[in-house]
């Protein structure tokens, strides 16, 4: 159990629910199985046949189960014969696990697990038996779910004797919340998780699971916010005369609505004498750049510095050449025809050339640049800044926080932070997720954006639809426009997925199934440039050129000397060529569903309307397909990330997810949920804000250590 399924302790054992459960009157569906998963059914013994083969010296047991639904068959061989020969005689009804696979055209379980269900007598009995709830736990291939119970059964002991078994168990939640809320206590709640008696059972004991899960964790998030807002920070107001008002006057074009909105939030927050924690959310496109750019601005007024940190050099060096140019004459302050009040805006990447280099470093410490713009290059020791009051986080899921606090401690107090990301994540997940940070969105589109079409492009299924994308791209490029196309691996080995952004999506059972590698950029670039793209410009990108090289050619791009760029997911932020009309994603099923739609914002940036084309080789009606639909149908980025969270819930909402460990939710689903964690958020700020070390709330302490191990710890601390 402990490597199979990371349980450890009995408690872990305890809290390891199960994932639904069967009745026996209530059949799983048979006709709903889907191919290539671990399934678990209920169902009869129909029929049960021994057939030789090879003279006689083979023997194969058939066996066909059926409950009402659908058929299904099961195989046994040589010795594994002589159990299932005597036990699943017809009319026996049992659980069968296996996984499930196709042979002659119809699916079956080879060598399933089973365990019979014993039939007593007695109508009272079998009725009992029939509307008993089977609890089916999340299992793997070396510990089925009924082992599973099997080892719950022996830590609860006999039914009716639980309590004893649960006597000692830690319970979190404060007993006047508890009482205050109607919820069961926690041996109740574990007993009937376990080994419900009826439906409202489980319902009773999901719903006091769920307040543990999201008010230990919501106490985590407040104490964190109560923390930082006890640290001092230099209050930032702009001068009324100064460097922003003299940049808002020369902006060519009104602010939105929301723009103005959450520029007033964050003016509020960096009034004040405690560190503003904000995360600005918006789509693509949306003008993020624009109102972290008034913030830096306001900062440098009040006396201040700022510093914005990109994830790559290609974002940091456009970030630096869109923000001078928005500034104009004010980027260019103590210089010759530079304007009165500007300041300087200095660039600081890695690849810098060392007198570069020295000037920009020396002009931080003088506070001569107001402004500087850079990579992690930014968090060396050696860069110091005069007075660094505001830091501004680009793509904020790009960043480990140990990078983030790596330069909020460069500041002589801590500074102000915002951080910015393009991925749109529902109320609930900020509230989770971001439970340190206040989060302002971003909702409306700057006007002049097209609308972007999306569709999906059976290649396996319907390969002339593959070749009608290409038609598509050569049409762009003969309208004078140009063309993305997007594959998740480089191409010198198959290890490597992509640039390490947020990687392709995990594997999934189809991907299993189908061990291919993901297509690469350098031989998918080879072949279009022999086949459907030659004669057209065709040039390479990813994360392993040198940053002059990659620079050159997304120049080249932009400039329009190049019609079809073959990309990693490197292209995925920031890159701004409103000429380039489509992007074909190759194997777009090995990407995420956010990510899929942050790629898409790359097209469909000027007038002409964008074509996203999602190319993919799973079967119709597989999940990878399912998802590349719901990206096709719609351009509602928070409506994508609820699916994605849908898909990815049992990620570690703690940020672990990228470690592997196992999820710190187990019941609580973090969209489905929303009044809980909402409530939870209540009662944990005001049981921080009345007892801050939770000296009077030992058990809730005790669960705090256990959610918050010492890498959780450091990823809250750093936030």
């Amino acid at each position: 159990m402990a490597d199979h399924l990371d349980l450890h302790t009995v408690g872990d054992l305890l809290h390891h629910y199960p994932r639904r459960y069967a009745e026996r009157g209530e059949l799983t569906r048979l006709s709903d199985l889907p191919l290539d998963e671990h399934v678990t059914v209920v169902a009869q013994v129909a029929d049960a046949r021994v057939h030789t083969f090879n003279g006689g010296r083979g023997r194969r047991l058939e066996v066909t189960i059926t409950d009402g639904s659908g058929r299904l068959q099961l195989v046994f061989f040589g010795k594994g014969v002589h159990k299932p020969r005597t036990e699943l005689q017809p009319g026996t009804r049992a659980m069968f696990a296996g996984k499930v696979s196709v042979f002659n055209r119809k699916r079956q379980l080879a060598h399933p697990e089973y365990k019979t269900l014993g039939a007593e007598s007695g109508a009272e009995a079998v009725e009992a038996f029939a509307h008993q709830l089977l609890p089916l736990y999340p299992a793997c291939k070396q510990m089925e779910s009924w082992q599973i119970q099997q080892a719950v059964d022996t830590v609860l002991g006999p039914a009716g004797h639980e309590e004893t078994a649960l006597a000692g168990l830690v319970d979190p939640l404060p007993e006047s919340l508890r009482e205050g809320r109607g919820l069961a206590t926690l041996p109740e709640a574990l007993r009937k998780i376990h080994r419900p008696r009826t439906k409202a059972d489980i319902a009773m004991a999901r719903d006091r699971l769920k307040w543990d899960e999201a008010f230990v964790l919501q106490v985590a998030l407040a104490r964190r916010r109560r923390a930082d807002a006890q640290l001092p920070a230099v209050p930032r107001k702009p001068a009324p005369d100064g460097l922003l008002a003299a940049f808002d006057a020369r902006l060519p074009f009104t602010l939105t609505e929301g723009q103005r909105r959450v520029s007033e939030e964050i003016f509020a927050d960096l009034a004040t004498e405690h560190p503003m924690h904000r995360l600005l959310q918006g789509e693509v496109g949306s003008g993020k750049t624009m109102v972290a750019l008034r913030a830096m601005l306001g900062v440098v007024d009040a006396g201040g510095q700022a510093a914005m940190l990109a994830p790559t050099e290609v974002l940091a060096q456009q970030h630096h050449r869109s923000i001078t140019e928005m500034m104009g004459e004010l980027a260019e302050g103590g210089m010759l025809g530079g304007a009165e009040q500007g300041t300087k805006v200095v660039l600081l990447t890695g690849s810098m050339g060392a007198a570069a280099r020295r000037q920009a470093l020396l002009d931080l410490v003088t506070g001569e640049a107001g402004i500087v713009i850079g990579t992690h290059a930014l968090i060396e020791d050696k860069v110091q800044f005069h007075d660094l009051g505001l830091v501004v986080v680009d793509e904020q899921h790009r960043f480990g926080v140990e990078q983030r606090d790596a330069l909020r401690s460069k500041g002589k107090q801590p500074p102000h932070l915002l951080v910015m990301t393009a991925t749109p994540i529902p109320r609930t997940v900020a509230m989770t997720v971001f439970g340190d940070l206040e989060t302002s969105v971003l909702d409306q589109l700057p006007s002049g954006r097209s609308p972007i079409a999306s569709h999906v492009v059976p290649a396996k299924d319907k390969p002339h639809f593959l070749a009608r994308a290409w038609e598509r791209v050569r049409e762009e490029v003969a309208a004078g426009h140009q063309a993305y196309v997007v594959c998740p691996r480089i191409g010198d080995d198959i290890g490597d997925e992509g640039d390490g952004a947020r990687g392709a999506a995990r594997p999934s059972a189809e991907d299993e199934a189908e061990k291919r590698p993901p297509l690469a950029v350098v031989d998918v670039a080879e072949q279009l440039t022999k086949g459907p793209l030659r004669d057209l410009r065709v040039e390479v990108l990813h994360g392993r050129m040198p940053p002059e090289a990659k620079d050159e050619v997304m120049r080249r791009f932009a400039a329009g000397e190049v019609d079809v760029l073959v990309a990693t997911t490197v292209i995925e932020v920031g890159v701004n060529v409103p000429n380039a009309t489509v992007m074909v994603i190759m194997d777009a099923d090995r990407f995420g569903v956010s990510q899929l739609h942050q790629l898409r914002g790359r097209v469909g940036r000027g007038s002409a309307a964008g074509l996203c084309l999602l190319v993919t080789e799973m079967p119709e009606g597989s999940p990878a397909r399912a998802r590349l639909g719901a990206v096709a149908a719609t351009l509602d980025g928070f409506e994508l990330s609820r699916i994605d969270l849908e898909q990815r819930r049992e990620g570690d909402v703690l940020g672990q997810a990228q470690s592997g460990a196992r999820s710190s939710l187990r019941v609580l689903a973090v969209i489905d949920d929303e009044e809980v964690i909402a409530a939870a958020r209540e009662e944990a700020t005001a049981v921080v804000a009345a007892d801050p070390e939770l000296a009077g709330y030992p058990e809730l302490r005790t669960a705090l250590d256990a959610l918050l191990d010492k890498e959780r710890a450091e990823f809250l601390d750093k936030g």
